[in-house]
Protein backbone atom coordinates (compact mmCIF):
# COMPACT_ATOMS: atom_id res chain seq x y z
CA UNK A 1 0.00 0.00 0.00
CA UNK A 2 0.94 3.81 -1.15
CA UNK A 3 -0.57 6.96 -0.27
CA UNK A 4 -0.85 9.03 -3.18
CA UNK A 5 -1.11 12.73 -2.28
CA UNK A 6 -1.29 16.11 -3.86
CA UNK A 7 2.16 17.80 -4.64
CA UNK A 8 2.60 20.53 -2.09
CA UNK A 9 5.92 21.61 -3.13
CA UNK A 10 6.99 25.20 -3.86
CA UNK A 11 7.81 23.85 -7.27
CA UNK A 12 4.93 22.16 -8.25
CA UNK A 13 3.77 22.93 -11.56
CA UNK A 14 7.20 24.05 -12.52
CA UNK A 15 8.78 20.62 -13.91
CA UNK A 16 6.93 20.05 -16.93
CA UNK A 17 3.27 18.64 -14.84
CA UNK A 18 -0.08 20.23 -16.59
CA UNK A 19 -1.87 17.43 -14.16
CA UNK A 20 -1.77 18.44 -9.92
CA UNK A 21 -4.98 18.75 -8.94
CA UNK A 22 -6.48 15.91 -6.78
CA UNK A 23 -9.26 15.62 -8.83
CA UNK A 24 -7.24 14.76 -11.68
CA UNK A 25 -5.31 12.01 -9.67
CA UNK A 26 -8.45 10.91 -8.56
CA UNK A 27 -10.13 9.82 -11.77
CA UNK A 28 -6.70 8.68 -13.30
CA UNK A 29 -6.05 6.53 -10.37
CA UNK A 30 -10.07 4.49 -10.01
CA UNK A 31 -10.10 4.18 -14.00
CA UNK A 32 -6.63 2.45 -13.48
CA UNK A 33 -8.57 0.44 -10.93
CA UNK A 34 -11.01 -0.40 -13.57
CA UNK A 35 -9.04 -2.33 -15.62
CA UNK A 36 -6.80 -3.90 -12.58
CA UNK A 37 -8.28 -6.11 -10.40
CA UNK A 38 -5.12 -6.72 -8.51
CA UNK A 39 -5.23 -2.34 -7.73
CA UNK A 40 -7.63 -0.84 -4.68
CA UNK A 41 -7.85 2.97 -4.49
CA UNK A 42 -9.79 4.45 -1.37
CA UNK A 43 -9.95 8.41 -1.17
CA UNK A 44 -9.08 9.95 2.08
CA UNK A 45 -11.99 11.71 3.56
CA UNK A 46 -11.13 15.49 2.72
CA UNK A 47 -10.31 14.72 -0.80
CA UNK A 48 -6.49 15.26 -0.63
CA UNK A 49 -4.66 11.68 -0.23
CA UNK A 50 -5.58 8.34 -2.13
CA UNK A 51 -5.05 4.39 -0.73
CA UNK A 52 -3.71 2.78 -3.17
CA UNK A 53 -3.03 -1.26 -2.63
CA UNK A 54 -1.41 -3.67 -5.26
CA UNK A 55 0.79 -6.66 -5.45
CA UNK A 56 3.43 -5.23 -4.77
CA UNK A 57 5.89 -2.31 -5.15
CA UNK A 58 6.97 -3.13 -8.70
CA UNK A 59 2.87 -2.58 -9.54
CA UNK A 60 2.51 0.58 -7.79
CA UNK A 61 6.31 1.75 -9.34
CA UNK A 62 4.89 1.18 -12.73
CA UNK A 63 1.64 2.89 -12.64
CA UNK A 64 3.58 6.23 -10.60
CA UNK A 65 5.92 6.07 -13.86
CA UNK A 66 2.93 6.01 -16.26
CA UNK A 67 1.51 8.83 -14.50
CA UNK A 68 4.56 10.64 -14.54
CA UNK A 69 4.67 10.80 -18.14
CA UNK A 70 1.10 11.50 -18.67
CA UNK A 71 2.19 15.17 -17.35
CA UNK A 72 0.85 14.19 -13.41
CA UNK A 73 2.25 15.75 -10.46
CA UNK A 74 1.89 13.93 -7.25
CA UNK A 75 3.86 12.87 -4.14
CA UNK A 76 3.85 9.26 -2.94
CA UNK A 77 4.67 7.87 0.82
CA UNK A 78 7.23 4.69 1.17
CA UNK A 79 5.57 1.33 0.28
CA UNK A 80 4.20 -0.35 3.38
CA UNK A 81 2.58 -4.02 3.75
CA UNK A 82 -0.66 -5.03 4.74
CA UNK A 83 -0.86 -6.50 8.16
CA UNK A 84 -4.14 -8.19 8.86
CA UNK A 85 -5.63 -10.04 12.31
CA UNK A 86 -5.31 -13.81 13.29
CA UNK A 87 -7.94 -15.48 14.80
CA UNK A 88 -6.17 -15.18 18.36
CA UNK A 89 -6.24 -11.57 17.83
CA UNK A 90 -2.07 -12.17 16.58
CA UNK A 91 -0.22 -10.27 13.69
CA UNK A 92 0.25 -11.54 10.12
CA UNK A 93 2.07 -10.49 7.43
CA UNK A 94 2.32 -11.61 4.35
CA UNK A 95 5.32 -14.41 3.05
CA UNK A 96 6.63 -14.88 -0.45
CA UNK A 97 8.42 -17.56 -1.49
CA UNK A 98 11.54 -16.38 -3.07
CA UNK A 99 14.12 -18.06 -5.61
CA UNK A 100 17.12 -16.74 -6.02
CA UNK A 101 19.96 -18.00 -8.82
CA UNK A 102 23.31 -16.48 -7.93
CA UNK A 103 26.69 -16.96 -9.02
CA UNK A 104 28.40 -19.42 -6.02
CA UNK A 105 31.00 -16.51 -5.46
CA UNK A 106 27.88 -14.09 -4.18
CA UNK A 107 26.02 -16.77 -2.10
CA UNK A 108 27.35 -15.77 1.04
CA UNK A 109 26.38 -12.12 0.39
CA UNK A 110 22.71 -12.82 -0.74
CA UNK A 111 21.97 -15.30 2.43
CA UNK A 112 23.25 -12.82 4.58
CA UNK A 113 21.33 -9.69 3.42
CA UNK A 114 18.25 -12.10 3.31
CA UNK A 115 18.72 -13.21 6.45
CA UNK A 116 18.98 -9.88 8.02
CA UNK A 117 15.76 -8.80 6.69
CA UNK A 118 13.88 -12.11 8.29
CA UNK A 119 13.59 -14.58 5.69
CA UNK A 120 14.14 -18.10 6.21
CA UNK A 121 15.90 -20.35 3.53
CA UNK A 122 14.46 -23.55 2.70
CA UNK A 123 16.39 -25.28 0.10
CA UNK A 124 20.03 -24.46 -1.17
CA UNK A 125 21.67 -26.69 -3.76
CA UNK A 126 23.99 -26.18 -6.97
CA UNK A 127 21.78 -25.52 -10.36
CA UNK A 128 24.81 -25.72 -12.93
CA UNK A 129 27.47 -23.99 -14.34
CA UNK A 130 29.15 -22.30 -11.66
CA UNK A 131 25.06 -21.16 -9.96
CA UNK A 132 23.26 -21.94 -7.06
CA UNK A 133 19.83 -21.87 -6.28
CA UNK A 134 18.32 -20.32 -2.86
CA UNK A 135 14.61 -20.64 -1.91
CA UNK A 136 13.73 -18.46 1.18
CA UNK A 137 10.03 -17.88 2.74
CA UNK A 138 10.68 -14.41 3.47
CA UNK A 139 8.54 -11.36 4.82
CA UNK A 140 7.26 -9.06 1.91
CA UNK A 141 8.25 -6.12 3.59
CA UNK A 142 11.67 -7.38 4.32
CA UNK A 143 11.94 -7.37 0.54
CA UNK A 144 10.88 -3.28 0.21
CA UNK A 145 13.58 -1.82 -2.02
CA UNK A 146 16.00 -4.80 -2.46
CA UNK A 147 16.11 -5.54 -5.78
CA UNK A 148 18.63 -2.90 -6.61
CA UNK A 149 20.77 -3.64 -3.62
CA UNK A 150 20.77 -7.39 -4.80
CA UNK A 151 21.63 -6.21 -8.36
CA UNK A 152 24.24 -4.46 -6.77
CA UNK A 153 25.58 -7.11 -4.53
CA UNK A 154 25.77 -9.90 -8.00
CA UNK A 155 27.48 -7.23 -10.13
CA UNK A 156 23.79 -8.05 -12.40
CA UNK A 157 24.52 -11.43 -12.59
CA UNK A 158 21.34 -12.44 -10.52
CA UNK A 159 17.98 -13.51 -10.62
CA UNK A 160 15.06 -13.23 -8.42
CA UNK A 161 11.27 -14.92 -8.90
CA UNK A 162 9.33 -13.69 -5.83
CA UNK A 163 5.34 -14.98 -5.77
CA UNK A 164 3.01 -14.14 -2.64
CA UNK A 165 2.84 -17.91 -0.31
CA UNK A 166 0.68 -17.16 2.74
CA UNK A 167 -0.38 -14.43 5.45
CA UNK A 168 1.75 -16.20 8.42
CA UNK A 169 3.07 -14.70 12.28
CA UNK A 170 4.51 -11.24 12.24
CA UNK A 171 8.38 -12.17 11.90
CA UNK A 172 8.99 -8.96 14.37
CA UNK A 173 11.06 -5.61 13.57
CA UNK A 174 13.35 -5.46 10.89
CA UNK A 175 16.65 -3.84 11.33
CA UNK A 176 17.53 -1.67 8.61
CA UNK A 177 19.79 0.97 9.02
CA UNK A 178 19.75 4.34 7.20
CA UNK A 179 22.05 7.37 7.71
CA UNK A 180 20.17 10.86 8.42
CA UNK A 181 19.48 13.13 5.68
CA UNK A 182 20.51 16.69 5.00
CA UNK A 183 17.77 19.05 4.49
CA UNK A 184 17.12 22.24 2.89
CA UNK A 185 16.03 25.42 5.19
CA UNK A 186 16.31 28.14 2.40
CA UNK A 187 14.42 28.18 -1.52
CA UNK A 188 16.38 28.76 -3.98
CA UNK A 189 19.08 28.02 -6.65
CA UNK A 190 21.65 25.73 -4.94
CA UNK A 191 25.48 27.08 -5.63
CA UNK A 192 28.86 25.66 -6.41
CA UNK A 193 30.68 27.35 -3.13
CA UNK A 194 27.83 25.69 -0.10
CA UNK A 195 27.81 22.33 -1.77
CA UNK A 196 31.71 22.22 -1.87
CA UNK A 197 31.38 23.00 1.97
CA UNK A 198 28.62 20.71 2.57
CA UNK A 199 30.55 17.49 0.80
CA UNK A 200 32.12 16.95 4.28
CA UNK A 201 28.70 16.61 5.99
CA UNK A 202 27.91 13.76 3.42
CA UNK A 203 26.70 12.52 -0.35
CA UNK A 204 24.96 14.73 -2.01
CA UNK A 205 22.11 14.64 -4.21
CA UNK A 206 21.82 17.36 -6.38
CA UNK A 207 23.96 19.49 -8.00
CA UNK A 208 25.37 23.39 -8.73
CA UNK A 209 22.23 25.38 -9.80
CA UNK A 210 19.47 22.99 -9.00
CA UNK A 211 16.13 24.50 -7.56
CA UNK A 212 15.78 24.13 -3.59
CA UNK A 213 13.28 24.77 -0.86
CA UNK A 214 12.75 24.85 2.78
CA UNK A 215 12.45 20.71 3.67
CA UNK A 216 13.88 19.24 0.55
CA UNK A 217 16.19 16.40 1.32
CA UNK A 218 19.50 17.67 -0.55
CA UNK A 219 21.80 14.52 0.35
CA UNK A 220 22.55 12.03 2.93
CA UNK A 221 24.13 12.78 6.12
CA UNK A 222 27.20 10.92 7.41
CA UNK A 223 25.92 10.76 10.57
CA UNK A 224 22.26 8.97 12.22
CA UNK A 225 20.68 12.67 12.33
CA UNK A 226 19.03 15.03 10.19
CA UNK A 227 20.77 18.27 9.43
CA UNK A 228 19.64 21.68 8.22
CA UNK A 229 21.62 23.01 6.18
CA UNK A 230 21.57 26.11 3.49
CA UNK A 231 22.79 25.30 0.17
CA UNK A 232 21.83 28.78 -1.63
CA UNK A 233 24.26 30.34 0.81
CA UNK A 234 27.25 32.15 -1.99
CA UNK A 235 30.38 33.36 -1.53
CA UNK A 236 30.73 36.89 0.68
CA UNK A 237 32.07 39.16 -1.68
CA UNK A 238 35.17 41.34 -0.95
CA UNK A 239 36.67 44.12 -2.76
CA UNK A 240 40.22 43.03 -2.47
CA UNK A 241 41.66 40.41 -3.72
CA UNK A 242 43.65 37.11 -1.75
CA UNK A 243 45.57 34.31 -2.97
CA UNK A 244 43.43 31.40 -3.98
CA UNK A 245 40.33 33.41 -3.44
CA UNK A 246 39.59 32.84 -7.40
CA UNK A 247 40.51 28.81 -7.27
CA UNK A 248 38.21 26.73 -8.77
CA UNK A 249 35.92 24.40 -7.14
CA UNK A 250 35.62 20.75 -7.67
CA UNK A 251 32.97 18.94 -6.11
CA UNK A 252 32.21 15.32 -6.47
CA UNK A 253 29.64 13.36 -8.64
CA UNK A 254 25.70 13.38 -6.67
CA UNK A 255 24.26 10.12 -6.46
CA UNK A 256 21.27 9.70 -8.56
CA UNK A 257 18.24 7.59 -7.64
CA UNK A 258 15.74 6.08 -9.74
CA UNK A 259 12.11 6.21 -8.83
CA UNK A 260 12.39 2.11 -7.50
CA UNK A 261 15.64 3.41 -4.77
CA UNK A 262 13.66 6.57 -4.17
CA UNK A 263 10.86 5.02 -2.81
CA UNK A 264 12.16 2.41 -1.26
CA UNK A 265 15.10 4.97 0.51
CA UNK A 266 12.56 7.54 2.37
CA UNK A 267 11.19 6.48 5.93
CA UNK A 268 7.55 7.03 6.99
CA UNK A 269 8.29 11.00 7.75
CA UNK A 270 9.40 11.37 4.35
CA UNK A 271 7.87 11.19 0.38
CA UNK A 272 8.94 11.44 -2.66
CA UNK A 273 7.90 14.35 -5.45
CA UNK A 274 7.19 12.83 -8.89
CA UNK A 275 6.85 15.43 -11.88
CA UNK A 276 7.30 14.46 -15.23
CA UNK A 277 10.81 16.43 -15.26
CA UNK A 278 12.79 15.07 -11.94
CA UNK A 279 12.44 12.44 -8.67
CA UNK A 280 13.26 15.00 -5.57
CA UNK A 281 13.15 13.76 -2.13
CA UNK A 282 11.23 15.72 0.96
CA UNK A 283 10.36 15.88 4.60
CA UNK A 284 6.16 15.26 4.55
CA UNK A 285 6.29 18.37 6.87
CA UNK A 286 8.48 21.38 5.14
CA UNK A 287 8.38 23.78 7.92
CA UNK A 288 10.96 23.26 10.28
CA UNK A 289 9.40 23.89 13.20
CA UNK A 290 6.08 21.60 12.78
CA UNK A 291 9.01 18.42 12.00
CA UNK A 292 10.40 19.45 15.78
CA UNK A 293 7.15 19.48 17.17
CA UNK A 294 6.03 15.92 15.96
CA UNK A 295 9.56 14.49 16.64
CA UNK A 296 8.70 15.72 20.12
CA UNK A 297 5.37 14.33 20.37
CA UNK A 298 6.42 11.13 19.19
Amino acid sequence: TMTFFVNTSPLAGRSGGKKLTSRMIGERLFKEAETHIALRVTQSANNEAFEVSGRGELQLGILIEEMRREGFELSVSRPRVVIQPGENGEMLEPIEDVTIDVDDEYRGVVIEKMTKRKATSLEIKPSGAGKTRIIFAAPSRGLIGYLSEFRTDTRGSGIMNRICDKYDTYRGPIDQYRPGVLVSMENGVAVTFALHNLEARGTMFIEPQTQVYSGMIIGEHSKENDLEVNPVKGKALTNMRASGSEEKMFLSPPRRMSLEEALSYIQDDELVEVTPDTIRLRKRELDSNARKKAKRAE
